[in-house]
């Protein structure tokens, strides 16, 4: 079978993630990318050994070869030229967020539809494999009633008063930082895994440091370049390092979480617990092979990840012997394994169930992170308003 042919936008931390994925699966090929100029273009594709640079993304959505094409541009551009992408009649995946308010997400969704292209949003967290047997046993109602979940997601990359990124600028990476970059996972994950929709918030939000010392020059994401070499200039910071945020699901069961940017030693901390009528269960991204679970009348356990005990649902989210880690590369690659098995198949989303999160998911985690800025805003409930009128 001749392989899918891939284009990739956007070749900062997340792109190449992107195309190391995708070479993993051996049955789709990434054939171009684009970057902001012809120069930077062929550059990354000869570091990456990528046959077609574009120095222009609309040349790649010209090339008829290309079947997908992969957004991981910043944040502002991810409505503009995803909808570009699916005018052109390219399947698409975006990386998160989806857009920059509900109203892009919701367009989005409705020409998605319209042009039938099969499109994801790279939530890859719900992929790994401990949390596709946790969703599997939930389902399955091996810990009862799910009542409580709480936990969070904490990094340190934004620490210091001189770590600075394009995310602080509200015109570039949006209205919210903490909640949209790394809060929505976890409301994605939290909303995968049990099988709930979050429909209110109660958010409380903050600015850690207020005022910035940005680079005079540009310095990549997680750089590890000795401040003392760098020039700054103070710039006012309007987007939140931190958020707690109180959640009710749709059925009635309650739940907290908290996102921080400035918690010392966490670098990639998404972490959950859910409580059940029967049992609990917790999950920690930084040791993704684990599960524990908690009983009130016998003692507790950690599941290691192994197929052999997994649920035969999520089987196929695991490729190595028990004690073999995978961690978040694997996740990522299952998260493309299932897009691209998808399309490979000829499935259609209109009459079959995706395995990964579309534009509806990400619409969905649009809608959570406008009610939770209003919540905050207001200092009151604010119930998630997922049906948006589009005219297209």
């Amino acid at each position: 079978m001749e392989k899918i042919k891939v284009g990739v936008i956007g070749t900062g931390f997340i792109g190449p993630t992107h195309i190391e994925a995708i070479r993993r699966l051996g049955f789709a090929e990434v054939v171009g990318l684009a970057e902001t100029n012809q120069e930077a273009a062929e550059k990354k594709a000869a570091e990456l050994g990528i046959p077609k640079a574009f120095g222009d993304y609309r040349e790649m959505l010209q090339d008829p070869e290309i079947q997908v094409i992969h957004n991981c541009t910043p944040n502002h551009l991810h409505f503009p030229i995803t909808k570009e992408i699916i005018l052109a009649g390219k399947h698409v995946v975006s990386e998160k967020p989806l857009a920059m308010n509900s109203e892009e997400s919701a367009e989005l969704v409705a020409l998605a539809k319209q042009h039938g292209v099969v499109h994801g949003v790279n939530f890859n967290y719900r992929q790994f494999a401990s949390v596709q047997n946790l969703q599997a046993k939930i389902a399955n109602g091996d810990l009862g009633k799910v009542n409580i979940v709480h936990g969070g997601y904490l990094q340190d990359w934004l620490l210091y008063d001189t770590d600075f990124n394009w995310r602080m600028n509200p015109e570039i990476g949006g209205k919210s930082r903490a909640v949209a970059d790394i809060g929505s996972h976890w409301c994605d994950t939290v909303q995968y895994v049990t099988g709930k929709k979050i429909v209110e918030v109660f958010a409380d939000l903050a600015t850690v440091i207020p005022i910035r010392k940005k680079p005079k020059s540009a310095v990549a994401t997680f750089s590890t370049q000795d401040p003392s070499e760098i020039e700054y200039e103070d710039v006012p910071i309007g987007t939140e390092d931190y958020a707690s945020v109180l959640v009710r699901f749709e059925d009635g069961s309650r739940g907290v979480f908290t996102v921080s940017q400035v918690s010392a030693g966490r670098k990639n901390h998404l972490h959950f617990e859910i409580a059940g009528s029967k049992c609990s269960a917790s999950w920690n991204q930084e040791e993704p092979e684990k599960v524990w679970f908690g009983y009130r009348d016998k003692p507790n356990e950690v599941l290691l990840a192994d197929a052999s005990l997994f649920a035969a649902e999520a089987r196929g989210a695991i490729h190595h012997p028990g004690g073999h880690n995978e961690g978040w590369p694997d996740a990522l690659k299952n998260m493309m394994k299932n897009y691209y098995s998808f399309i490979r198949d000829g499935k259609s989303l209109i009459t079959d169930k995706p395995n990964f999160a579309t534009f509806e998911d990400g619409h969905i985690s649009m809608c959570i992170t406008d009610a939770i800025l209003e919540s905050n805003a207001k200092q009151q409930w604010v119930k998630v308003e997922t049906k948006k009128e589009v005219s297209i």
